[in-house]
Parts: C-alpha cells; structure tokens; sequence
C-alpha cells in the first residue's frame, strides 16, 4: 500500500514543518495543558478505533512517518521551564516510531471473549503512563475480531498536547472518505446562533440581557468557587467515587445508537442534538440509580419499589466547553496557522451542569430539564471564567489548581464525522474517545459518526461494576423519549 498521498486542507503541515516546529521549540505549555499534569488531575485521552478489516502494523508506520510525526507536538518532549514555577516547555526531538507503535503477540483463539480482552487490555493502560523522556503518546495494535470490528487500536495521548477538537481534526486531515478514497471527509460545521434577545430588539432589551448575564455568571462563579473549595459537594450516590481516585483503573466502554433517532427527537422538540443527549443522559442515569438504590433496599431488608430515589439528589458534571471563536472542528491547516481563531490545543473551559435525578411519567420531561439547565448555563460566562482562573492560578504556579473533584462525573462532547471514514486504507468501523486520570468515577463522553451516535464511559472499576447496564439504560432511555416524540407529534 502506497504511504498516504498529501492532503490539500493541510499544505501548511507538509510543506513547512521546519516552520511549525520552530514556532513551538522552546514555548512553555499553556496553562490548561499544565492543568492536566496535576497529581489529581493526571488525564490521558485514550480513543479506541474500531477497523472493518485487519490492520498491517508496518503500513500504519510507514503512514505515521508523512502525517502524524509532522505534527510538532506529537515529535516534542515536555521539558522543565526554569523560568517559571511548575512549568514545562515544547523542546523538538528524533521519535523512534517502536517505542510508540505496540502490537502485542495475539492468539485469538486462545481468547474465549475478545471483547472482553479488549475492554481489558484498555483498562490496563489506565494503570500506567508514558515516560516524559519520550512524546507523550503511544498506538496499540490488536488484530483480533470483535463483535464490531475485525480490529482495533488504541491511541493514548496525553491531554497536554491538546483537547477532543484539536484531536479530531488531527483524525480527520489524515483520514479519506470511504466512498472517495482520494477525498477527505467533509469537515463537520457548527452556526452559532445570534442571540436576539439583546441584540435586535433595541437597548432596553440589550440592557437586560446583559444583567441577566451578568447575574447568572455571579451565581455560578459562586457555585463554582463554592464546589472548588469543596464547601459544596455532590450526593453520596453509587455513581459517586471517593476523592482522589485519579490514579484508579478504569474500564472504558461504548454504545452505539441510531444518530437519526437523535435527530428526530432533535425535531419534533425544537432543541438541539447536544440537548437530547443530556437529557438521554439525565434519565439513563436516574434509571441506572433507581435500580441500585432499589438493590441496597433489599440488602437493608426494606420492600423494593417502583421510585427507589431518596428525594433532592444532587448529582452534578464537570461539562467542558469549546471556547474557540469559531465553533465546531476545523481545518487542521486553520489551527495550525498563527494567530488562528481556531488554536490547536487545549482551550477548554468547564462549567459545573446540574442533572435532575428522578423518575418521569412523561420521558419528554427528562428533555425540558436538560434543555432548561443549559439554556441557562449557555447565559453565562462560567467557562469563560474556569479558564481564566486556570491560567491565573498557573501563571503564578499555584499547584493549588485543578479540577473540581466534587463532582460525580465528567461530561464532554465532540462531533465526529458525516460519513464513513478509513484511515491509511483501513476503514473505521467506530471511534469511541474517552479519559483516564480524572479525579471523578465517571466520565460519558458522546461521539457522533457518520450516522451513529456513540456513549464512551469510563469508569472506576470498584465503583462501577457494571458499566453496560449503564450503557442499557442510556439505550432504553433513548428509545423511550423517541416513542413520546413520535407520540407527542401523533397528538
């Protein structure tokens, strides 16, 4: 197979590397990517690929060597910066492709579930990391057939060299459409929407807009110093870890659903697609906890019930936030280009999102809540200010800086692909991103793919033993607020 042909979108990557590696040696990380190299906040972005056919290791490197290694974080060390405290800088170095490129020796048939050596086999590098003496990345090549793939690999990146955005145009300069293999996929675009609340209505209503703006941002600043100094803390429910538990393993799963079924529901509620999924969110969870705390009813010796949920849980995400002024994923040569709009990296802001946990007669309720909790985050400028604060903190090398730990999980979301993709030749048959070394038990992370919709939990393993019953609610949930749409449009 003949190494990868050069792609148009991303000239600036092949015909000036010297220029991109020059602009980066010697730059101090920013200060959210030193937010992930916090002893409770240690994250890497393990994503899982799952390919339609067997995947021949020697043509992935020879492909890595024209796309992947020209990219100058992904062929730098993290140094100590002595000019500031706690700090670390980009410094260019010579990667040796075998110490990144692992393909264990597999013998499939002595595998009884190789979907579960895989879940495995994942899980087991959440317990390690990667030395800072080489670029903090490494693949993992397994040629075994699972129940949706003929292989897989896994690629762990530390979340320093750049966030889910960044990652995916990376993904998607080096990938070609599977009906074109000479195209490259279409790049998935985000309008932003003009707020005509404040701005077409004359001042009165701009004035009030801004107050309301203003007030909401107070609140959840608050809210948000309140939860960082632990003053505030979530529920104690079977979904909530201990602190500090970072350094645990993990379990990484997904589920795939139908992405028109996402939409119809998208439509016949007037919301967007980020909504529905909070809100398939919001019920997969509160079934999930109805059942658990119907379970300890039992072990206690009490009745179970059909609404086990003690009353006013608060059950909370940390939720990032793209803070790019353009919206959605670009063009890896926009990113990559100075004083880009776009910036490849970390530029994430978190907010903290309320999920109501109960049990709805009507599932469409589930939906209002979401849409309602982040309508008003979306009138806010709390991720705007986590960031600010990170990079204040840092700036002077406060180690004090992290992440909120009293939180029960992780949120995060990232548009994928409109059709199917292959990678060097090999088509994907899903992309399936998640974290490890976060300070929080769960983490659900939604993917789209062509015209799939994907729920990627990671999890504490000794929190949560049974991840794909999570994934079964989620499912079910989605089925069941579908039917009430379709329903509700009937009526």
């Amino acid at each position: 197979m003949p190494h990868l042909k050069p792609i148009k979108v991303i000239s600036v990557v092949d015909e000036e590397p010297t220029v991109l590696q020059n602009r980066e040696e010697n730059q101090p990380l920013s200060p959210m990517a030193r937010m992930f190299h916090q002893p409770e906040s240690n994250v890497y972005i393990v994503t899982m690929i799952g390919f339609k056919s067997k995947i021949n290791p020697e043509v992935v490197k020879a492909n890595l060597e024209h796309s992947l290694l020209k990219h100058h974080r992904f062929s730098s060390l993290q140094v100590v910066d002595e000019k500031i405290e706690g700090g670390l800088k980009w410094v260019p170095t010579k990667v040796n492709l075998d110490d990144h490129v692992i393909v264990p020796n597999l013998e499939p048939k002595l595998i009884d579930s190789p979907d579960k050596f895989v879940e495995d086999y994942t899980s087991s590098l959440s317990q390690t990391g990667i030395k800072m003496s080489m670029p903090m990345w490494d693949l993992h090549l397994l040629n075994i057939k699972t129940s949706d793939a003929e292989s897989v690999a896994v690629l762990r990146v530390h979340h320093s060299l750049g966030d889910g955005t960044s990652l995916m145009s990376l993904l998607l300069a080096y990938c070609r459409k599977v009906s074109d293999p000479n195209e490259v996929p279409t790049i998935p675009s985000v309008t932003k929407k003009i707020d005509s609340k404040g701005h077409s209505k004359g001042f009165w209503p701009f004035l009030l807009f801004k107050l309301w703006l203003f007030w909401n941002t107070l609140v959840d600043v608050v809210m948000f110093i309140a939860t960082a100094l632990m003053f505030v803390g979530d529920t104690k429910t079977p979904l909530k870890g201990e602190l500090g538990n970072g350094c645990l393993p993990r379990r990484f799963v997904h589920r795939s659903v139908s992405l028109d079924d996402v939409k119809l529901v998208k439509n016949a509620m007037n919301t967007t697609i980020n909504d529905v999924m909070l809100g398939v969110t919001q019920a997969g969870l509160s079934r999930y906890l109805n059942r658990k705390y119907g379970q300890l009813n039992i072990i206690n010796g009490l009745s179970e019930r059909n609404n086990n949920l003690p009353n006013n849980i608060r059950l909370r995400a940390t939720f990032f936030m793209n803070l790019r002024p353009s919206a959605g994923i670009q063009e890896l040569a926009n990113m990559l280009k100075k004083d880009s709009k776009a910036k490849w990296g970390n530029q994430i802001g978190y907010l903290i999102f309320p999920f109501t946990i109960a049990l709805r007669d009507d599932p469409l309720d589930y939906l209002r809540e979401a849409k309602v909790a982040m309508d008003r985050k979306k009138a806010s400028l709390e991720a705007s200010f986590s960031y600010f604060l990170s990079k204040s903190f840092l700036k002077f090398g406060n180690k004090a800086a992290s992440f909120p730990s009293e939180t029960t999980l992780w949120f995060s979301n990232v548009m994928g692909p409109k059709e199917e993709i292959s990678l060097y030749g090999y088509p994907i048959a899903y992309v399936a991103p998640s974290c490890s070394g976060q300070p929080n038990g769960l983490m659900i992370h939604v993917v789209s793919y062509a015209n799939k919709m994907t729920f990627v939990l990671s999890v504490d393993d000794g929190l949560i033993p049974d991840p794909h019953q999570l994934c079964d609610d989620l499912e079910e949930s989605l089925h069941l607020i579908k039917n009430a749409s379709l329903l509700k449009d009937i009526n």
